[in-house]
């Protein structure tokens, strides 16, 4: 394995957004003919990374040299322009153009008349896809095409501009072990053709088998680059996670009380399969997992959002109407969705009416709802959770992050639930409002209400939670108690990996 000189590297970049420090001096080498994987929980900053290198972030500091020479990307087209290519999980097809012209996009060979040559275009699909040894007719439209299939329509896009640094990002997310196989075929043949493979994946069997190297990333900080060879799945576990739950996690110990929630066997065909579980009063489960795991799925269809195909949902032993949300909230469960601003609050309407929505009919007189009625609901609530605003008045959409999440719980909260599902509850908000956040989700549970929390982030999950419900692609993986818990073991049921003695 040659260490001559690397195609491309990466060298102290740091990027933020506000105030959020999203990568802080990272630097790593890309080699030609070599796979590489990045690795780290989510919220690590890979995405980052991989959007600095295809030019949709420019670095806040640092640099990127690609061979030998420093670049600036000003977008993807400059990225592109100099052989970064990036396969995302969903891949970007236009799907009523062929396959042949979506390879050709913005590179369409032409005629001496400057009309599209579309037997050159054709010719030159069928030449590409030899090269990757995989058979697709040119002429057939993308809709339809399998996300396998769109995937290598997107590694030919690629090699037909000449490529020399390609990164996936997941892209055996939704794959079946035979498309995985033939996507490593065709990686493998571009790997040893001098390209530079940057791989993502949260399956360690796959970057084992895959990749030469591994860069291992924690809070938007480089830990170690590494040859694969020289570590264990164990040593990158350990060295993604590790860190003191103690300050922002102010966990209450409460004896649970009587069952609430039941669910039984709840199967949605692709997405979720035969999950099971139960949450007590006084108590909060945490449903863990990868993205793509199927957590907010199964929340969703518990509320009523989405529907499933069979199993059985439960609230204090009456089995709950499916498909509808409005049963749900009668029956009292609120559901605090992962995406306040599309599915959680309305940002053109006031804060009052916003807390107000779920509740507005309780409150109307005669079929009118008075501004003061509305403004003493939304001020009890908005006062308890210490929301920072100027006035009732103004629309939401002017509040911070995490004023805006309290709004969403002060709207559900109003309610005054029994259950409360919150998914992804301190996404996108600062570490002084995380902890105000897990103090009340810690009240509330302490005063008996049931907690149901979706979470991405594992020490929210191990501060948190009295037990962990893990899934993996769709089916339950692992229950644990908070005793049992940790971020390795987790972290191994949800990459499928036995729990190391």
């Amino acid at each position: 394995m040659a260490e001559a000189s690397a195609l491309l590297e990466v060298q102290d970049v740091t990027k933020s957004f506000g105030a959020v420090a999203a990568v802080q001096g990272v630097s790593f080498p890309l080699f030609g003919g070599e796979a590489h994987a990045l690795v780290g929980e989510n919220g690590a900053g890979k995405s980052t990374i991989v959007k600095m290198l295809a030019g949709v972030h420019q670095p806040d500091t640092g640099t990127l040299r690609l061979a030998g020479n420093d670049v600036t990307f000003a977008g993807p087209a400059d990225a592109k322009a100099a052989g970064i290519a990036v396969i995302y999980q969903e891949p970007t097809l236009f799907p009523d153009l062929s396959v042949a012209e979506n390879i050709a996009m913005g590179n369409q060979p032409l005629t001496r008349l400057r009309q599209i040559d579309r037997k050159a275009m054709h010719a030159t699909a069928e030449r590409l896809f030899r090269r990757l040894g995989v058979h697709l007719d040119p002429t057939r439209p993308a809709r339809g095409l399998s996300i396998a299939d769109q995937q290598l329509v997107e590694i030919a896009k690629a090699l037909s501009s000449e490529a020399r640094v390609l990164i996936m990002d997941e892209p055996t997310a939704a794959l079946s072990a035979v498309e995985v196989a033939r996507l490593f075929a065709v990686v493998r043949s571009l790997r040893d053709e001098g390209a530079a493979i940057l791989f993502i994946s949260h399956r360690f069997e796959e970057i084992t088998e895959l990749c030469q190297r591994v860069t291992i990333m924690r809070d938007g900080k480089h830990v170690a680059t590494e040859l694969v060879a020289d570590l264990t799945v164990d040593d990158m576990i350990r060295r993604m996670v590790g860190r003191d739950l103690s300050a922002l996690f102010p966990k209450q110990t409460v004896e649970p009380g009587e069952v609430m929630l039941e669910v039984d066997g709840l199967t949605r065909e692709g997405v979720f399969r035969d999950v099971s579980f139960s949450v007590r009063a006084g108590e909060i489960v945490a449903l863990a997992g990868l993205v793509g795991a199927g957590r907010s799925e199964v929340m969703q269809a518990v509320f009523g959002v989405d529907p499933y195909d069979s199993g059985t949902v439960r609230f204090q032993g009456k089995r709950l109407k499916p498909g509808s949300p409005r049963a749900a909230m009668a029956a009292g469960i609120a559901l605090v969705p992962e995406d306040r601003r599309q599915q959680g609050l309305i940002m053109e309407l006031s804060i009052e009416r916003n807390v107000t929505l779920p509740r507005a009919r309780k409150l109307a007189r005669l079929g009118l709802l008075f501004g003061g009625a509305e403004r003493e609901a939304a001020l009890t609530w908005t006062q308890k959770l210490q929301t920072k605003l100027g006035s009732l008045s103004d629309a939401v959409g002017t509040l911070s992050g995490g004023n805006q999440q309290k709004v969403v719980l002060a709207k559900w909260l109003a309610t005054g639930p029994q259950l409360l599902i919150v998914d992804e509850p301190t996404r996108g908000i600062d570490v002084g409002t995380k902890a105000e956040v897990h103090r009340l989700m810690s009240s509330l549970a302490a005063d008996g209400l049931a907690v149901v929390m979706v979470s991405s982030e594992l020490p929210e999950v191990l501060g948190m939670a009295d037990r962990i419900v893990v899934l993996r692609e769709g089916r339950v993986a692992a229950e644990l108690t908070r005793a049992e818990a940790t971020e390795e073991s987790v972290m191994y049921a949800a990459m499928g990996q036995e729990v190391a003695a």
